[in-house]
């Protein structure tokens, strides 16, 4: 869906939106990498990018580290993929490589557009306040891998949902 830069960028500034309070707080990029289990070297370019973009603020030195640059429900999901992602508008289709959108639709049009508007929802209208939300007001903390080993068993053993990055498990598809 996106690439590991967007994906680190994403788990960073989660971790700053579930922490906010005003900008006040400040925590540093091997801070963010040990909670979210990130390379730490990575999780400090990622956020040299997000600053240079102007959605954090940095400070070095004692009590320094990074802040979100404005409250989380002003800073949308698209904001943080628009500084490593870009769109494919090049109209091609997928499927022969025709011109989308011109003659007859192809077999996969009507999925791939349900896909676009899915993604579209997520980038556009989710802002980081859902994770301020989650962590400041509804008590909700990310499962980490060794609370799941304290559990016994494999992650894949103990996994109850579907996960959006693991293949499907339900009856009937292949593995």
């Amino acid at each position: 869906m996106y690439g590991k830069a967007t994906e680190t960028a994403i788990a960073a500034m989660s971790r700053l939106a579930e922490t906010y309070d005003d900008g006040s707080n400040r925590i540093s990029a091997i801070d963010i990498a040990e909670v979210r289990n990130l390379q730490r070297p990575f999780v400090g370019k990622v956020l040299t990018s997000l600053s240079q973009a102007g959605l954090v603020l940095g400070s070095r030195g004692p009590g320094g580290g990074f802040t979100l640059s404005r409250p989380p429900k002003e800073i949308t999901i698209k904001e943080i993929f628009d500084i490593f992602e870009r769109e494919d508008d090049g109209g091609l289709c997928p499927f022969g490589g025709g011109v989308c959108g011109v003659g007859l639709n192809c077999a996969l049009h009507d999925k791939l557009v349900k896909v676009k508007e899915s993604v579209h929802g997520v980038l556009y209208d989710t802002t980081l306040e859902v994770f301020r939300k989650a962590y400041q007001d509804d008590g909700i903390r990310p499962t980490q891998p060794e609370d799941v080993a304290k559990l016994g068993g494999s992650i894949e053993e103990r996994t109850e949902r579907e996960s959006f990055r693991a293949p499907y498990r339900r009856k009937g598809f292949p593995k």
